[in-house]
């Protein structure tokens, strides 16, 4: 019977709607008074009904909850036959109910919108060769799977034949459609516009991008924040509290209806409701945008942040660097150069691509015993010979002297701005390449946007030279740079900021920062959606786009403005009601549930605005992205 009621409670809220239609038409126009009276009696019956259900399952697991005192309201005011309030103040708490629900289902638009766009079928190429359709949930990892155009890419893969361009905004938020060839990476949810592709599983179901983005932001939306806490912790008290003074008011009044009306005006509705709905509607926003915020109270931390503090590589620069100078110092030039291609095909580091575009075709010789020595480089053993690749650094530790040419050109290589990569054969130097990186385009915008949000330090920390470090904080305006930073000689220096009292986010990859992402205040990964980035980080920017970070802290910074109002609002309609109620003769019971509901809906929508946030000026700076630059 209890089920039944409440899954038709919106029924019952119609009913009770028209009853109490019927009940004013018979009394002011039919002059009517005992359809006026049975009209409401019924209307009060049918509508408590749901609600003292509610109270009563609420009160079964000891909590006291807004449904008791609306029950308790209901029923006094039924026993002294004031059959009219009752009946409009269950009507209006359950239409509030309903109204309620409908508007916070568009909070929650994000993540449904994510899930719609989830694909359910995929072409699956058999032994035979040919395809056909199943369901996504038979695929398996190494499967072949054909892609037309229009459809959507149902797993993590990669183009093994055909090209394409491919809308990625359920990963991204970027609508532009980005090109796709072979041995390119496509993700699961996205859809090729235009083009045929065939692809290999590489990550299926949760484990693709899109599943977890999805369990992401759900888990986002579903966590609270500390002042969440707080209040559900508060109402627990406040609710039995408003029962208390009640009673209080009935014993030195004698005023039922009084003390009924006291419990209906001390309805903590608005309060409860204000700060999870300005959370769930700023997560949902990010997740449009190609920001994952982790949370509630990634929300809070993010938008007091005053120190940002970035990697280099791969976060203000694009991560993609070309051997720019070289200088070769030994005899045997031709062998080392195939020796340091042999040792860099084994890495995937950005400057070991660099270094085997520069080479091109060469003889590639066997690797032994590699030996990757920390903020140095690489010592390895080819064809018997002990190889160097590194910095200078790992230069004195392999006790390779550097002559005065040499070091002449070090510095001169740094001063341009390069990352040095030294090569040593059995202890002779032999090879230096200059490696420059491009600074991401718009990047020097976006770090004026903030600055101007509020953000005071610009803080650079990276394993490249110095000389390179000041080169990129100098072109873009920070306020510190550091170079030569081991991974945790960038954590000490986080921590000790965070000892001087200021607020830290830390930019980077998400693969080499990890430490430092963990012990910022907020740590912000730079990843389309990678493992790493989206379990060490708090905030993920989709595909590497920095120009999201300042939507990012301009959407935190809104929603915890929004998530004050909110509660503002619903502490200040409280206070005004108890304070008509004091003061004034026209507050009664229906008055005030009115009120009531309609605060509740006002900070409903105050936080839905969130969902439409767009940071100011954001349409101006990307028509004038500046040009990339060299470093």
């Amino acid at each position: 019977m209890q089920r039944t009621i409440l899954s038709h409670k919106n029924h019952i809220t119609l009913i009770s709607g028209l009853l109490i239609t019927l009940g004013f038409f018979s009394h002011f126009v039919l002059d009517n008074v005992t359809i006026f009276t049975w009209a409401f009696v019924i209307a009060s019956i049918i509508g408590v009904a749901p609600i003292a259900i509610q109270a009563y399952q609420a009160m079964k697991v000891k909590v006291v909850s807004i449904d008791v005192l609306v029950t308790i309201a209901v029923i006094g005011a039924f026993i002294i036959q004031n059959f009219e309030e009752s009946a409009i103040v269950t009507f209006l708490f359950l239409f509030g109910s309903f109204l309620e629900q409908r508007t916070l289902n568009k909070t929650r638009s994000a993540i449904k919108e994510l899930t719609n766009m989830a694909p359910e079928s995929a072409l699956k190429q058999l032994a035979n060769g040919d395809f056909e359709e199943v369901d996504v949930d038979e695929v398996d990892e190494g499967d072949i799977l054909l892609v037309k155009t229009g459809a959507k890419v149902p797993v993590d893969g990669t183009v093994l034949t055909g090209e394409g361009h491919i809308n990625e905004a359920s990963i991204t938020g970027e609508a532009v459609p980005v090109s796709k060839q072979v041995d390119s990476t496509v993700f699961a949810g996205t859809i090729l516009e235009n083009g045929t592709i065939q692809i290999r599983a590489d990550r299926v179901g949760e484990d693709t991008t899109f599943g977890r983005i999805i369990e992401l932001v759900e888990e986002a939306q579903d966590s609270k924040s500390e002042a969440e806490r707080f209040i559900d912790k508060f109402s627990k008290y406040y609710t039995p509290a408003v029962l208390v003074i009640a009673f209080i008011v009935w014993l030195f009044t004698r005023d039922v209806e009084l003390a009924i009306t006291v419990l209906v005006l001390g309805c903590p509705g608005a309060l409860v409701i204000g700060v999870p709905v300005s959370n769930v509607a700023g997560i949902g926003n990010g997740a449009r945008h190609g920001v994952l915020l982790k949370g509630s109270e990634v929300i809070n931390d993010f938008s007091r942040v005053d120190t940002i503090v970035f990697d280099k590589t791969g976060t203000l620069t694009i991560g993609n660097p070309e051997v720019a100078e070289k200088a070769y110092y030994g005899e045997h030039t031709n062998q080392a150069l195939g020796y340091l291609a042999s040792v860099e095909r084994e890495s995937d580091h950005p400057l070991a691509k660099a270094i085997l575009k520069e080479i091109g075709d060469v003889e590639f010789s066997t690797v032994e015993q590699t030996e990757v020595v920390k903020g140095g480089g690489i010592v390895a053993v080819v064809n018997g010979q002990r190889v160097a690749v590194g910095n200078v650094f790992l230069m004195e530790q392999e006790g390779v002297v550097l002559n005065a040419a040499a070091q002449a050109d070090v510095k001169r290589f740094e001063k341009n701005g390069n990352s040095l990569v030294i090569t040593a054969v059995d202890g002779s130097l032999e090879i230096l390449m200059g490696i420059r990186d491009q600074i991401r385009p718009g990047v020097k915008n976006d770090l004026a946007q903030l600055k101007a949000m509020g953000v005071k330090n610009l803080v650079v920390l990276s394993g490249d030279n110095q000389g390179t470090v000041d080169l990129v904080a100098a072109e873009l305006g920070l306020n510190e740079a550091h170079g030569h930073m081991l991974p945790e000689d960038k954590s000490a220096y986080i921590a000790k900021m965070q000892a001087q009292g200021q607020i830290v986010a830390f930019v980077g990859d998400g693969v080499n920062d990890s430490p430092s992402l963990a012990l910022a205040d907020i740590g912000i990964a730079m990843g389309s959606g990678t493992d790493v980035a989206i379990e060490t980080s708090d905030v993920v920017l989709m595909n590497s786009d920095f120009s999201r970070l300042p939507h990012a802290l301009g959407l935190t910074k809104a929603t915890a403005r929004n998530m004050k109002q909110n509660i503002l609002i619903a502490v200040g309609v409280v206070l005004v009601l108890l304070a008509s109620l004091l003061f004034s003769e026209w507050m009664s019971m229906s008055i005030g549930m009115l009120v009531h509901e309609a605060s509740i809906l006002v900070v409903i929508v105050n936080g839905m605005r969130l969902l439409k946030y767009e940071l100011k000026g954001a349409k101006k700076y990307e028509t004038t992205k500046a040009t990339p630059v060299k470093i």
